[in-house]
C-alpha cells in the first residue's frame, strides 16, 4: 500500500510515520505543514496530483483548543475546510480516507456513573475548537464524489514527538515538590504509538465505513489520575494537589466527561492508558 500522511510533522503523525516505516507492506509519503497547506485548496490538488497513492492519513489539524476561541476563522480553515480539501483530493483520486477527530465534539454533560460515548451518539461540542473538529467530520462525510473513507475519533493524546499533558507533568516534577492537577475532567489518555498502528488497520480496510471511536482502553481516569500514574512510573517524588475546573478557568471550556467507547464489532482495540503511559515513558528512555 502507498499510504500519504498530511500533517507528518505533528505528534500523531509523526507516530503514524513511523508506524508506517516499521510496515514492511507500507510505503509512507509524509507531507508535513510546510510540505503541505491543507488550507490552500489548490495547493492541496496540486501536492496530491504529484503522488500516487492507495490511502490518506489526514492528522493535519488545529489542537490549540484555547487559541482556536479568539481564532475561530483559523481553526475552521485547518479542521474543516482543510478536511474538505483532503477529502476531494483522496475522493478525486479514488483513495481512502481516515480522518482524525476528538472526544470533545461531545459536550461532557453525563456523569463519570454514565455509560461512555459511543459513534451513535450525538455531537454536541461546547468549544470552538470541538465545533470546528465536528465541522470537518461533516464534509469528509458528506463529499459529493463517493469516498471510501473512515472518521476516527480519539481523545486526549500524548506522544514523544509534540507537546502534551504528560510531557508538562514530567518537567514541572523534575523542577516542583508539587503540582495541582484538575480532577473533575475525565477521559481516556491516549498514546499515539497505540493509536497510529489503529489507523493503519482502518487504511487498509475498505469495508470499515463511517465513524470509530478509537481510544485508550481501561477505565477512565481524570487528568489528575494520569498525572500521579505518570510520576509514579516514572519514580518521581512530586504530590499532585487536586483543584477543580473552576479553579482552574482556561479560554475554552472542557467537557467534564468525554470518555469514548466503541459500539463496533470491527473498531480497532487500544491498550490501556497505563500501558499507553509506559510505552511513551519507555520511548523516552525513562523508567523508575
Amino acid at each position: 500500500m502507498r499510504l500519504l500522511v498530511t500533517g507528518a510533522g505533528g505528534m500523531l503523525g509523526q507516530d503514524v510515520v513511523r508506524a508506517a516505516d516499521a510496515d514492511g507492506d507500507i510505503e509512507v509519503i509524509a507531507l508535513a505543514r510546510g510540505d503541505l497547506d491543507v488550507t490552500d485548496e489548490r495547493d492541496v490538488a496540486a501536492a496530491l496530483a504529484d503522488e500516487q497513492f492507495d490511502a490518506v492519513v489526514n492528522c493535519a489539524a488545529w489542537t490549540d483548543v484555547d487559541g482556536a476561541e479568539s481564532d475561530a476563522e483559523g481553526a475552521y480553515a485547518v479542521n474543516a475546510e482543510g478536511a474538505a480539501n483532503v477529502a476531494n483530493v483522496a475522493a478525486q483520486a479514488g483513495a481512502r480516507l481516515v480522518h482524525v477527530s476528538t472526544d470533545y465534539v461531545f459536550d461532557g454533560d453525563r456523569s463519570s456513573d454514565e455509560a461512555a460515548y459511543v459513534e451513535s451518539d450525538v455531537p454536541e461540542p461546547r468549544s470552538v475548537y470541538g465545533a470546528s473538529k465536528l465541522a470537518g467530520e461533516e464534509v469528509v462525510a458528506a463529499t459529493e464524489v463517493e469516498l471510501s473513507h473512515a472518521i476516527v475519533r480519539s481523545s486526549w493524546l500524548f506522544g514523544v514527538s509534540g507537546r502534551n499533558f504528560v510531557a508538562t507533568m514530567l518537567a514541572l516534577g523534575a523542577e516542583r515538590d508539587e503540582v495541582t492537577v484538575v480532577t473533575d475532567q475525565i477521559g481516556c489518555p491516549t498514546a499515539t504509538a497505540h493509536l497510529a498502528p489503529a489507523l493503519l488497520q482502518l487504511a487498509r480496510d475498505p469495508e470499515a465505513q463511517g465513524i470509530f471511536h478509537v481510544a485508550a482502553g481501561g477505565a477512565p481516569c481524570s487528568w489528575h489520575d494520569l498525572a500521579v500514574e505518570t510520576f509514579r512510573q516514572a519514580g518521581i517524588a512530586c504530590r499532585v494537589l487536586p483543584c477543580t475546573t473552576a479553579d482552574m478557568p482556561r479560554p475554552a471550556p472542557r467537557p467534564a466527561f468525554s470518555a469514548l467507547a466503541s459500539e463496533r464489532d470491527d473498531a480497532p482495540l487500544l491498550p490501556s492508558w497505563q500501558e499507553g503511559l509506559t510505552t511513551y515513558l519507555a520511548h523516552r528512555g525513562i523508567h523508575a
